[in-house]
């Protein structure tokens, strides 16, 4: 080998300047600054997180779920898909889907705040188990969103917890789990076929 060939072997890659956090973690508004992030790349508690390729069941999932949401939802509200939402100085997690008010919806925005957040679901995969079923929890109760939904998948169908804020504790109590049909009358009427997921 070449002393030539020793030196570029050695030579250190060079990585974006996003690979090396700034003291303190990022900041919400960080994330529309840098240059070439990842697309859906969320920030929890000041760290970048990055998703990893979605199986055929999350996405098949969140068409089933964002189509009927938008059937069902009221003339006052919007459904959005995978946009980010500001939580705090250095949480700007990304939902799978969101429900808003139409009156927040901005057609050159980039995030949403939780304030104005009535319905946040996250679709879980097997990388996100964690995050989708204790921190993302916590952070969008903190945030008073008032209803939160986490889909898992058992033996390729859908599961869906549902949750309400309890605003005395800001916390979430579960109000149900459905398997084949998804029935409720908040934050409005939501009439899901789950089994439609085998159709898509």
């Amino acid at each position: 080998m070449t002393a030539e060939a020793v030196s570029l072997e050695m030579e250190p890659r060079s990585l974006p300047d996003w690979a090396f956090p700034p003291p303190g973690g990022f900041k919400a508004e960080d994330l529309d600054h840098i240059p070439d992030l990842p697309a859906h790349t969320e920030l929890i508690d000041g760290s970048l997180v990055f998703v990893s390729p979605q199986r055929d069941f999350h996405t098949s999932m969140l068409f089933l779920l964002h189509s009927e949401l938008r059937g069902a939802a009221p003339a006052n509200y919007r459904v959005r898909r995978e946009m980010s939402v500001t939580l705090g100085p250095d949480q700007r997690p990304e939902p799978d889907l969101i429900v808003i008010p139409s009156a927040v919806t901005q057609l050159n925005a980039t995030y949403y705040h939780g304030r104005d957040v009535i319905l946040a679901v996250e679709v879980m995969s097997p990388e996100s188990r964690r995050r989708d079923r204790e921190r993302k929890p916590v952070l969008y109760a903190e945030a008073e969103i008032p209803h939160f939904w986490r889909v898992e998948e058992n033996d390729e169908k859908p599961v869906v917890y549902v949750y309400e804020l309890d605003p005395a504790t800001r916390t979430y109590v579960p109000t149900g789990i459905f398997h084949d049909r998804l029935k409720l009358t908040v934050p409005f009427d939501i009439d899901i076929d789950l089994t439609e997921i085998e159709r898509i």
